[in-house]
């Protein structure tokens, strides 16, 4: 197997990745890798005093043409298990694996498949995604994903299906030490409804000289009253990295609701672009960031508003332990022909240790009136007094913090659905404690579920009972 340093990657390696391809993705990739080549890695000045890109050393990352991953390590094999019950692909570093379509949806017209094998079998509707909608200036690691992608998913759900089943994708880099860039596209077209969850892993046996990486470039295509709900789950090893541009096109009337848990890898870089391009269209995206040891975090969450009557909000929320560090950047901009609107953003941290760090960096870019736009951030040391109250009551130093954090965490986790919030809580448990950050249907995360559904039935109850004037 031949590898190559990040750092040492020339145009002829691009030009070998297309032999295969069509000419115009061959353009498309000498186009972006020029750019990735001549960019810095921040932008903004602003974001660059704060970033901790850094870390990211290109001479400890490898790439390969033509690597063959291993089989998935053992711990991984039991969650891959509970999952194929339902519409499931498994991607092992740069290698889609299985993939899995129950046999009444066969002849629906879905398609799950690699990026290459829909080049090959779609060609003409995969070319529309890849030659539009991404601008090359906009971020350097955009531009590697959009030239040295070798992996990936598409996916597609025809007209007027919805799905009840939900999909579940599972993506782990193998024990080679291979890097991994990937290019998955979600494509609902017009009044389909799809639910997408995305768990992220690695394996957990790495080499101390090696930054294994996982480079993706997410899109979410939503067409005219589709509605996708995508839910992100990153339990990676604590030495890989992670580097994620996600980009959501929402068309009129169109709805995206997603979901992000980070609490894998040494460090995380997430840009999340919402793109409101319909009248009527809505985006809601929930960060839920975990850190702790040197972990750092990077996120952008950006709201656009292209047209009149759009809706947008997001919330993210970050707790710190120990020495590790987030960064929230946001930015709500409205257009000059986008009335109506109406957009939110908020970022919050909590720092459980002095050691601990978060900066937040919220902004507004207005060009029209008759608009509400609110943006909001906060970080915020531990309570003292909160913690005196908890522990006056016979809760441990340990407890009083995981108390508080259920707390901070619990008006966001209030948005979403029961199962979502089980997984989120069973993580944050899992990491407290030590465990492995792997899903398991173990008998923890059964009462999780059985808690949050309760509390879903409490909740119906009390909102239907009469109000007596």
């Amino acid at each position: 197997m031949e590898k190559k340093a990040l750092s040492s990657i020339e145009k002829n390696y691009v030009k070998t990745l297309s032999e295969k391809e069509p000419k115009w993705l061959a353009e498309i990739r000498e186009d972006f890798f020029y750019y990735y080549q001549n960019l810095d890695s921040e932008v903004s000045p602003l974001y660059s005093k704060y970033s901790d890109i850094s870390i990211l050393k290109p001479e400890q990352i490898f790439l390969s043409r033509d690597h063959k991953p291993s089989e998935t390590f053992s711990e991984l094999n039991h969650r891959i298990q509970e999952d194929k019950s339902g519409i499931f692909a498994l991607h092992v570093g740069d290698n889609l694996n299985s993939v899995y379509v129950p046999e009444e949806l066969k002849n629906t017209g879905i398609i799950i498949e690699s990026i290459n094998d829909a080049l090959k079998n779609h060609e003409e509707l995969v070319k529309r995604f890849l030659t539009s909608n991404m601008e090359p200036t906009e971020d350097k690691f955009l531009a590697l994903e959009c030239s040295l992608f070798n992996s990936g998913i598409f996916v597609y759900i025809p007209k007027n299906l919805e799905l009840k089943q939900p999909i579940t994708i599972i993506n782990t880099l193998d024990d080679s030490g291979i890097s991994s860039v990937a290019r998955n596209i979600f494509f609902l077209d017009e009044s389909s409804t799809a639910s997408i969850t995305q768990e992220l892993y690695a394996s957990p046996n790495y080499d101390e000289k090696v930054q294994q990486t996982y480079f993706e470039l997410l899109e979410t295509h939503i067409a005219k009253n589709a509605n996708l709900d995508l839910v992100t789950l990153q339990g990676m090893s604590h030495k890989n990295i992670h580097i994620s541009n996600r980009k959501a096109f929402v068309d009129r009337d169109g709805r995206i609701n997603w979901c992000l848990g980070a609490f894998g890898s040494s460090f995380s870089r997430y840009k999340i672009d919402n793109l409101l391009k319909g009248e009527g269209a809505y985006a809601e995206h929930s960060d839920i960031i975990f850190g702790n040891k040197y972990q750092a975090f990077d996120i952008t969450a950006d709201l656009t508003h292209l047209t009149p009557n759009t809706r947008g909000r997001i919330s993210a929320k970050s707790v710190m332990k120990d020495t590790a560090k987030s960064l929230f950047k946001g930015m709500i901009k409205i257009s000059k022909n986008a009335k109506a609107s109406e957009s939110y953003l908020a970022g919050h941290a909590i720092l459980l240790d002095k050691g601990a760090k978060s900066d937040a960096i919220p902004g507004l870019e207005i060009e029209t009136n008759e608009v509400k736009a609110t943006h909001a951030a906060s970080v915020a040391q531990m309570d003292e007094d909160q913690m005196f109250y908890l522990m006056s009551r016979g809760f441990n130093k340990d407890s009083a913090k995981r108390i508080i954090v259920d707390g901070f965490l619990e008006p966001l986790a209030r948005r979403m659905n029961p199962k979502m919030r089980a997984w989120i809580n069973y993580l944050i448990d899992s990491k407290w404690e030590g465990r492995s950050l792997i899903l398991k249907t173990d008998q923890i995360m059964r009462e999780m579920i059985e808690v949050e559904e309760a509390k879903v039935v409490d909740i119906d109850l009390f909102e239907k009972h009469y109000k007596y004037r």
